[in-house]
């Protein structure tokens, strides 16, 4: 059954971290909503796991077993702000939820707003379920635009459960319904190939899941392959219940994005090699495929051996 108990006795040792530093921080650029290409700076904050333990995750990795002490967030953000170049947008990825008390004491919230009063847009990812008043709290204390993330993944009804989501699409819609209402922006993350699908399966729902994200109201959508390496992905890839998609599937569903022209669609570009087994067109394709998320239109591509 996979549930909390089977996902978190197949894992392995987490890394170990600072709770007074993040784990990681970069810099990318990314088209902004005005349709402007500009540096987004991404903070991975180092806090508590996630409450929610779902099947495909992997961000465990560097997390905490007990909360942070409050003034750790604030810590970590403005010691990453004194090593990252001035930009004008910023992503906090906490490896959870932003409103989670348990990970963001609401008591920390002025002080990381103090700190990002220099920015345009603050981007922030929480489980829809955790979608609340203290958003608006946040919001309201701060000068940038605020935009949330929310992990959709698969709208294909059997697998959305086996994810081990804790929450509904319903959920999933009244949370966009509410951040729309109150006017914040809200993205989406859907999965590629989720276990249990075959490729054209896994195809065909990921564009389903785009189809429902946008119909919500999300202003954008990243799309994820799914990967192994969290231990229970592991496993169902040793049973034959999961295979990584293929990098042709990624191109495939990002064009259909695209061409939906219902907001923006991005592709996650990280470690595409783990999706290709041909080495002579990865990089032309990696390079076709974060052109696209930088122009929003489809490139055509050339053609390789591979294609057949």
């Amino acid at each position: 059954m996979l549930n909390d108990r089977w996902i978190v006795s197949n894992r392995g040792r987490k890394n170990s971290v600072d709770p007074q530093k993040p784990y990681a921080w970069l810099v990318e650029k990314e088209r902004i909503i005005s349709g402007e290409i500009e540096d987004i700076a991404i903070i991975f904050l180092t806090n508590r796991e996630c409450p929610f333990r779902c099947l495909m995750c992997d961000l465990w990795k560097n997390t905490t077993d007990e909360s942070v002490p409050a003034g750790a967030i604030p810590n970590q953000i403005e010691w990453a702000l004194n090593h990252l170049p001035d930009v004008k947008h910023l992503k906090l990825y906490n490896s959870g939820s932003f409103f989670d008390g348990r990970a963001i004491p609401e008591e920390d919230y002025k002080r990381i707003a103090s700190l990002l009063n220099s920015f345009e847009t603050v981007i922030v990812e929480s489980h829809p379920r955790l979608i609340n008043e203290k958003c608006l709290i946040f919001r309201d204390m701060l000068k940038p635009d605020l935009q949330i993330a929310l992990g959709l993944e698969t709208v294909h009804p059997e697998i959305f459960r086996k994810l081990n989501k804790q929450m509904t699409l319903e959920d999933f819609r009244n949370s966009v319904s509410y951040l729309t209402q109150y006017g914040i922006l809200s993205r989406a993350f859907v999965l590629l190939r989720p276990p249990f699908l075959s490729e054209s399966e896994g195809i065909y729902w990921a564009e389903r899941s785009l189809d429902f994200a946008f119909s919500t109201g999300v202003e954008c959508c990243t799309v994820i392959p799914v990967r192994a390496g969290n231990g229970a992905m592991d496993i169902l890839l040793e049973k034959g219940d999961f295979n990584p998609p293929d990098i042709h599937s990624l191109e495939i569903v990002l064009e259909y994005g695209i061409g939906l022209n219902a907001g923006r669609v991005f592709a996650d570009v990280w470690d595409l090699g783990l999706f290709s087994s041909c080495r002579k067109c990865i990089d032309q394709r990696t390079n076709r495929l974060i052109a696209m998320n930088l122009n929003q239109k489809i490139i055509s591509r050339d053609k390789c051996t591979c294609d057949s």
